[in-house]
């Protein structure tokens, strides 16, 4: 039998996607459990109708590139780099304890000393897609809010990147210090291009051609693809690069209208992203590290509403955006997902430890995601009150 095209994966995944969604809209769900549990349902563990869930993956990462993209518009420099100091302390003190509550329910379950600090790694981030997929952008609280919770997710995102090319440098010839250091010269290096670029090159276009919709639109896409492709290059990743390119269009006068045009493509591509995380997931596996995962996803997401408000009340932040910035920030990441599937490659971890982080990440996904529907403001909030707060 011939694989389903792509045009059929398609079709089985918005299809399947509406109807799941009318599901969950109805149960007062978050509409990112329904795309999880589809894969879940279509993949190669559950019905087969999807038998290529790494192409579905693949396709979607344009999904979290225009994410990014999204939120540097709204993110002027001079805010950007104020609030990275700021949350540095809160981001560093943080990671330490989560690492820790990882590594501590790794070994009480019987796994090694290197995968347990695997585990513990894994446990320190918080997930970029669904922390920002579900802030919303209108209010100032708001927006506040989101400039808190974007810096430190920078800031992870980097821990995350340093902490990837260590496990791809752990069985490899060169050396993950070396390249450590390349990637924190990487940074200063692809803010200076951006700036020279959207200045001299990119701004001046657009002001020239701004009455032709369609070109400023290509244009944006060519800038946001151009640059997360550069950061790729120069070992950092997609998605910061992306950030990058929309930090320097912040200040532009347009930024608003590519806003509003490229939200539509990027849910397009974040709805295969949550579907395929869904379809990647081995429901053979759950079986083995349930208990584990469990008590891993309910420490993990008591623990960080608590901690991320303690710390950030101490760098003066109020106690309501302090506490809903903790649960915004309550689940792994998608760098954790990315983490256990390099390190079992790599052979520094089993299958069991490597499933071990990717159903506390799932299950953490799921049950964040509802807690802020059902508690906070968001754009898929299933309360009417609070889709207007």
């Amino acid at each position: 039998m011939d694989p389903p095209s792509i045009g059929f994966t398609i079709f089985l995944v918005f299809t399947g996607a509406a109807v799941f969604a009318t599901l969950a809209l109805f149960a007062r769900q978050s509409l990112l459990i329904a795309y999880i549990l589809l894969g879940m349902l279509l993949g190669p563990w559950g019905l087969r109708l999807v038998d290529d869930p790494v192409l579905v993956r693949e396709i979607s990462e344009f999904g979290i590139v225009f994410l990014l993209f999204l939120l540097g518009l709204n993110l002027q420099p001079q805010d950007l780099l104020r609030m990275v100091r700021k949350t540095t302390l809160v981001t560093l003190a943080s990671s330490a304890l989560f690492a820790v509550i990882g590594l501590a329910v790794a070994l009480l379950f019987g796994f090694s000393w290197r995968e347990a600090l695997l585990t513990g790694a894994a446990a320190t981030f918080s997930s970029t897609i669904i922390g920002l997929k579900l802030l919303p952008t209108t209010i100032l609280h708001h927006q506040r809010t989101g400039e808190v919770i974007i810096s430190i997710l920078l800031l992870q995102d980097l821990l995350a990147i340093a902490l990837l090319l260590l496990v791809q440098g752990a069985t490899a010839h060169d050396l993950p210090l070396l390249q450590m250091a390349l990637l924190l010269l990487a940074l200063p290096a692809l803010l200076l291009v951006a700036w020279l670029l959207n200045r001299y090159v990119l701004l001046p276009l657009i002001r020239r051609f701004d009455q032709i919709q369609e070109y400023v639109f290509l244009m944006t896409i060519g800038w946001c693809l151009g640059m997360a492709e550069l950061g790729h290059l120069m070992g950092l990743s997609a998605e910061i690069g992306a950030f990058i390119a929309g930090v320097a269009l912040a200040s532009s006068p347009i930024a608003m209208f590519i806003a509003d045009s490229l939200r539509p493509l990027r849910d397009f591509f974040l709805i295969l992203f949550f579907f395929s995380l869904g379809a990647g997931f081995d429901l053979g596996m759950m079986g083995t590290v349930w208990l584990p995962s469990a008590l891993l996803g309910v420490l993990l997401m008591s623990a960080k509403p608590v901690v991320f408000r303690v710390l950030l009340r101490r760098t003066g932040e109020s106690l309501r955006r302090a506490n809903e910035i903790g649960y915004r920030l309550g689940q792994m990441s998608e760098f954790s997902l990315l983490l256990a599937v390099l390190a079992m490659e790599r052979g520094l971890i089993g299958a069991r430890a490597s499933y071990l982080i990717q159903l506390t990440t799932l299950l953490t996904f799921l049950v964040s995601s509802y807690l802020v529907v059902r508690r906070y403001p968001s754009p898929i909030a299933v309360n009417d009150r609070l889709r207007r707060d």
